[in-house]
């Protein structure tokens, strides 16, 4: 299993355009500071990748990879497909920016479906421009995720109900956020990717005992970060994130799984953003890595 980490950034990215915080103004002068919005690249075969979540920085997380770019044909692209984990705007309104594809393929559980078609209208807005096929993200069992290529299966786990904003008057549903589960048959290798986690239900805990990387929601630091710095009224799981540190953190939770585990979707208010801060020890001592774009992971 091979997989491409395209961005670690939480929704706005490192530095935000509107934002002069400390972790924001350093990135603009550091561009060791700079992250592009949380995404990964999946390979599923020779010459064919799925990008998780399509984010506003999709082109230029395509273009900073040889391997995503297109060729030799010249509209030949390795890009197979989209698989989204929700339906917020940080991981959809990339799909937009596909519109030159010749057809696009795009997996999603139903009520992210919906909302995207309903409420973004996207289905109607990109049939001029190209066809989109819907696939189901299954929320329960597995399937292929590439039928061409075989291979790797994929499914869902439910992990929140939240909503986006734009569709916070939709019927309920635990589908909304779903951490991704990545399965080689072949190799029997495993990894989770959850780039939004409002709880860590009993399946979750599952996934993550029997995987070999788990890659989590790092957004927030500590549950008062939000508010300590202004961002939100909010804390951090009243904002559907579980912090990193503290009472119902995820760190503790990392540290005892086998698996090689990592952090992203960090917000620019968490100090995980400064390479120099010294949560970055705490984490290593736990056997915790912050996620980093460009990195590759071979499983």
């Amino acid at each position: 299993m091979l997989l491409l980490v395209l961005g670690t950034a939480a929704g706005g990215g490192i530095p935000q355009w509107n934002c002069a915080c400390p972790g924001c103004a350093w990135a603009r002068v550091h561009p060791h500071w700079r992250r592009r919005h949380a995404s990964l690249a999946v390979h599923t075969g020779e010459g064919r990748w799925y990008l998780v979540n399509a984010t506003p920085d999709i082109g230029d997380q395509i273009e900073a990879r040889p391997e995503l770019h297109p060729g030799p044909g010249p509209r030949q692209t390795p890009i197979a497909g989209v698989i989204l984990t929700d339906a917020e705007l940080d991981h959809t309104l990339g799909i937009a920016r596909l519109r030159e594809a010749t057809g696009l393929q795009v997996r999603a559980t139903a009520p992210v479906r919906q909302a995207l078609l309903e409420r973004l209208r996207l289905g109607a807005v990109l049939a001029p421009y190209t066809s989109v096929t819907w696939r189901e993200l299954p929320a329960r069992g597995a399937e292929p995720l590439d039928r061409e290529a075989g291979g790797l299966q994929i499914s869902g786990i439910p992990v929140s109900g939240k909503r986006p904003r734009y569709a916070a008057d939709a019927p309920d549903d635990e589908a909304w956020v779903v951490a991704l589960r990545l399965y080689d048959p072949a190799s029997g290798a495993s990894a989770l990717y959850a780039p939004a986690l409002a709880a860590w239900p009993d399946r979750l805990q599952q996934a993550a005992a029997e995987a070999d990387c788990v890659i989590a929601d790092g957004t927030f630091w500590d549950d008062e970060e939000p508010r300590r710095t202004g961002i939100s009224a909010h804390t951090a799981t009243g904002m559907g994130h579980l912090p990193i540190e503290g009472p119902g953190g995820t760190a503790d939770r990392l540290a005892s799984l086998s698996a090689r585990c990592l952090y992203t979707h960090l917000n620019n208010t968490n100090p995980l953003v400064d390479p120099a801060a010294p949560q970055h020890k705490r984490l290593a001592r736990l056997g915790i890595e912050v996620a980093q774009d460009g990195m590759v992971i071979e499983l």
